[in-house]
């Protein structure tokens, strides 16, 4: 097996209406076409691809081989967390502004030795990167 490429994170939200709010209002990406799985959700487009879905964590389609639960809390399995996702971004000024305009909190940082300019905002189930190439910062 080769892995070639990040197909797309699943976001488990409590709330998806306002999940899917913040990424579509805020990162900019667009709500599209979805399945029709049993369970409520939503996909979230980038550049024609569904790089984010969205699902509710007590009413989801089984995705972990040893999770039986199916909605029931007190079956669930431990699953891990996820820090932070990463997207490769361009419009560095652009985005600034509207994170500003909006009263979006950021934090900035430089990835040592490439340059990259990461901006770090908290969404409300995760935080996001919004990862900038340098040439593009300096635009």
């Amino acid at each position: 097996m080769s892995i070639t490429t990040l197909d797309h994170v699943n976001i488990l939200s409590a709330d998806i209406p306002r999940t899917t709010a913040f990424l579509t209002g805020v990162l900019g990406l667009h709500e599209g076409p979805r399945p029709a799985f049993r369970t409520p959700g939503a996909w979230l487009y980038a550049n024609g691809h569904a790089v984010v879905h969205v699902s509710s964590p007590a009413n989801k389609e089984r995705t972990h081989v040893g999770d039986a639960s199916m909605g029931d809390p007190s079956a669930a399995i431990a699953t891990a967390s996820v820090d932070h996702v990463a997207f490769r971004c361009t419009g560095y000024r652009e985005t600034i502004a509207k994170l500003r305009e909006l009263g979006i909190a950021s934090h900035e940082t430089e990835v040592p030795g490439s340059g990259d300019r990461q901006v770090f905002v908290d969404g409300p189930d995760v935080t996001f990167e919004l990862l900038f190439a340098p040439a593009d910062v300096a635009a």
